[in-house]
């Protein structure tokens, strides 16, 4: 007995719709007994009988939504679905005739969508994704929809990306740093390493690794660049990487580096014998190399840690682009502070809009505290700084996505956004005055915060 007009769920071609559309390879299924007794369940003439036809579909699909979910990060293997002839290139942005800041519709629209999912996903999550040192369970769940990484693969291999749009990465970046920072970082650090595959991968990497980023369900990845020790240079890198035989053989350690409890892959810098600073693709399970949670006093919800290659063997194909000088080691790194400064003005962003309001409605001695001068006249430097720091990102970012030298730029904005941001935390802070300093509000999160991007190296990109 059936249902009119229903059909039993084939849950095999319900996994090939949800999770490899168009896909020329269909991985072995983790869940095999499971999802045939779900659908010998789901095809019981008693479930339809009994009008259980509609819920078994909804299980059907959650089960294989989560099933294939956790299945994929824990045994993720990177496999080219399909040869390249060559790597695919996103070219630079066309330069405007005049100085204009006003946004296109384009990224107006990247922005609403940024705020929304800020406002309605990170900033309720912060305060207990800071405490626990992780997202929240359905953080991935919900940030899959928003389908991010898609943005930095070229449309020739499934993605969005049509050109450089630096300037619309740093304005998504900066709106879910204003949700907040440390989720932020979770949900773009895979993107920052689809930005480098898509800008300096060979065809071959660019098949194995890129196009899953196309995928419902995108690998979880991270830079790592910055090492633990003080006044860190990165082009002076003490992780090392030398040639051995068909392959390389790295050793080091990496710090503040983001999803290390979960991350399928890293892009790894280390200095390469006789060549200087390269990048390298490591997938998580290489042997040797070990990924410990090591939380910050920031960026908590991040799961920041360290990541430890012991003699890790690397083959040929992991040392990222064509041949060797064929990466841009300092523009990824100009790239990477650039992506940091625009973390640090959403989350100055943040402080000013919350102390305006707390400063308006707390009251002493009969008025706002907002009419008191050395309140009105902190709250002004915070603004008027703030608008610095923008605008040099904002610079920095537009000279790159032009393909233009940004040097300079980045190195500006990075100064002045690690300098100005730890002073507006602590203008936060004092702000409040003994609220400053409890986790009754979020200002003490956002000093913290802003305090680890200050000192941060690397882990994004744009």
């Amino acid at each position: 007995m059936r249902t009119p007009g229903a059909e039993p769920i084939e849950l095999r071609d319900l996994a090939r719709e949800l999770y490899y559309p168009a896909s020329p390879l269909m991985r072995p299924d983790p869940l095999a007994l499971a999802l045939s007794a779900l659908q010998r369940f789901s095809s019981s003439p008693a479930v339809h009988r009994l009008g259980l036809y509609r819920p078994a579909q909804r299980l059907a699909r959650a089960v294989v939504r989560e099933g294939f979910r956790v299945g994929t990060e824990a045994g993720r293997r990177f496999t080219a679905a399909r040869a390249l002839a060559r790597p695919e290139r996103v070219g630079p942005a066309s330069p405007g005739d005049l100085f204009d800041l006003n946004l296109t519709e384009e990224q107006q629209l990247a922005r609403e969508l940024a705020q929304r999912f800020a406002n309605e996903v990170l900033r309720p999550a912060a305060h207990d994704a800071d405490a626990a040192c992780a997202p929240p369970a359905d953080f991935y769940t919900r940030l899959d929809e928003l389908a991010l990484s898609a943005l930095a693969v070229p449309s020739a291999l499934g993605g969005a990306a049509t050109e450089a749009s630096v300037v619309t990465h740093a304005l998504v970046a900066e709106d879910l740093a204003r949700g907040d920072a440390g989720l932020a970082v979770a949900a773009l650090a895979p993107l920052a390493a689809a930005h480098a595959l898509s800008r300096w991968g060979s065809a071959d990497q660019q098949a194995r690794y890129l196009t899953p980023f196309v995928e419902p369900t995108p690998p979880r990845a991270a830079l790592a660049i910055c090492e633990p020790r003080p006044l860190f240079d990165p082009t002076a890198l003490s992780t090392r990487a030398r040639a051995d035989g068909a392959g390389f053989v790295l050793t080091g350690e990496k710090s503040l580096v983001p999803l290390v409890g979960g991350a399928a892959l890293f892009l790894v810098a280390a200095n390469l014998e006789g060549k200087g600073p390269r990048v390298f693709v490591v997938e998580a399970d290489a042997a040797g190399l070990t990924a410990t949670r090591e939380p910050a006093m920031g960026l908590r919800a991040a799961g920041l840690g360290r990541v430890t290659f012991d003699e890790v063997r690397l083959p040929e194909r992991a040392l990222l682009g064509d041949a060797f000088g064929s990466v841009d080691f300092m523009q990824l790194i100009d790239l990477a502070r650039t992506a940091t400064s625009a973390l640090t003005v959403g989350v100055a962003q943040a402080v000013l809009d919350y102390t305006i309001a707390y400063a308006n409605e707390r009251h002493a001695f009969g008025e706002p505290i907002s009419h008191r001068q050395a309140v009105a006249f902190m709250i002004a430097d915070v603004g008027v700084e703030l608008e610095g720091m923008r605008l040099l990102t904002w610079r920095a970012a537009a000279r790159a996505e032009q393909g233009l030298s940004f040097h300079r730029e980045a190195f500006l904005a990075r100064a002045l956004c690690a300098d100005k941001g730890v002073e507006i935390g602590t203008h936060g802070v004092q702000l409040l005055g003994g609220h400053g300093f409890i986790k009754d509000h979020p200002v003490e999160r956002w000093y913290r915060d802003l305090m680890t991007l200050s000192v941060m190296e690397g882990g994004l990109s744009l």
